[in-house]
């Protein structure tokens, strides 16, 4: 079953940049900057899914330390 959506929780890494991880789903990624982070979570979302079952959306909550 397609989910509509898939969200990530965002924040900063204590190394520099940021790091996002999935709610619900054993997805995670870490990146220098915004830009990168918005490219490395859609290909980690293309990897973890398979074909039609990609979710339509993907949201990014950027949350505090």
């Amino acid at each position: 079953m397609k989910d509509a959506e898939i969200i990530f929780a965002v924040k900063e890494s204590p190394e520099g940049g940021y790091e996002a991880r999935a709610l619900g789903y054993p997805i995670f990624t870490q990146t220098e900057s915004v830009d990168e982070l918005r490219e490395m979570v859609r290909d980690a979302v293309r990897c973890h899914f398979e074909g039609d079952s990609i979710p339509a959306v993907i949201r990014l909550s950027f949350t505090s330390n």
